[in-house]
C-alpha cells in the first residue's frame, strides 16, 4: 500500500496499480526497463530472431547452460517487506530550514537525500542533492554561493510513501516509474517510521540466497 504526502497532508492512498492515474512529479526521465533474452515483441516474434545467428546461438547456449546448472529444487527467497530492510534512524529535514543547513545536514551524514517533515512532525516532501544543487554553489566542499531559499522552495512534493508491509518489488517499481532514489516509510497514521533507499533494496538482493535470475 502506498500514500503519496504533500504540504497539504496526505492526498492519495492506494495501491501500485492506482498509482499511475496520478502526475509524476520528477523532472527526471524513467528508467526503461531491459528486455529479458526471449520476450516476445509486439509482433509475436522473439527478441533472439532480430540477432545475427552466431549472436542468438551463444545466447540460447548461456540460457540452456544457466537452467541445466539449476538445482530442481530451487526455491524462490523469503519476500521482503518494507519493515524488514528499512533504516529505521531516519535523518530528516525541516521544511524551514535553509538550504545552506539542509546541505550541511547531507554531507554530515553522508546521504544523498533526506525526507521533510513540517512543525508538526508530518512529512511533505523529500529533498536532495540535485534539488539543493538548484540554489547553492559547492567548491571544494564548502558552500560559496547560496540564493536565499528554504527547504519548502526547492523539495520535490507531494511524494511517495510506502507501509510498513509493501513488498520491496512493488517498492523497486515505483522507484523506477517515478524516477525517485528512495521512499519514505509510513504507518497508518502519516508518522515516519523509517526509510528504503536504492542501496537497501540492492543489498536484500545480494544477501538473499537463493537468488534466480531465470527460470
Amino acid at each position: 500500500m502506498f500514500s503519496i504526502y504533500g504540504i497539504s497532508g496526505p492526498v492519495f492512498q492506494g495501491t501500485l496499480e492506482t498509482l499511475p492515474r496520478l502526475p509524476v512529479v520528477t523532472r527526471r526521465e524513467p528508467v526503461r526497463a531491459a528486455r529479458r533474452v526471449g520476450d516476445r515483441r509486439e509482433d509475436g516474434t522473439e527478441e533472439l530472431a532480430s540477432l545475427p545467428e552466431p549472436v542468438a546461438g551463444h545466447s540460447r547456449q548461456a540460457v540452456e547452460a544457466y537452467q541445466a546448472m539449476l538445482p530442481e529444487s530451487l526455491e524462490r527467497g523469503p519476500l521482503y517487506h518494507a519493515n524488514q530492510i528499512m533504516q529505521p534512524e531516519v535523518v530528516t529535514v525541516s521544511v524551514d530550514d535553509d538550504v545552506a543547513r539542509a546541505w550541511k545536514t547531507l554531507v554530515d551524514h553522508q546521504i544523498h537525500q533526506a525526507p521533510v517533515l513540517d512543525a508538526g512532525q508530518r512529512l511533505v516532501g523529500i529533498v536532495s542533492e540535485r534539488n539543493l544543487l538548484m540554489v547553492l554553489n559547492v567548491d571544494n566542499g564548502e558552500v560559496r554561493d547560496v540564493l536565499r531559499r528554504r527547504v519548502g522552495d526547492v523539495m520535490t512534493t507531494p511524494v511517495v510513501a510506502a507501509t510498513p508491509l509493501t513488498d520491496i518489488r512493488r517498492i523497486a517499481r515505483v522507484m523506477l516509474e517515478r524516477g525517485v532514489d528512495g521512499v519514505p516509510v509510513v504507518n497508518d497514521g502519516g508518522a515516519l517510521l523509517g526509510f528504503v533507499s536504492r542501496s537497501d533494496i540492492l543489498h536484500a538482493v545480494v544477501t538473499d540466497p537463493p537468488l534466480s535470475i531465470w527460470r
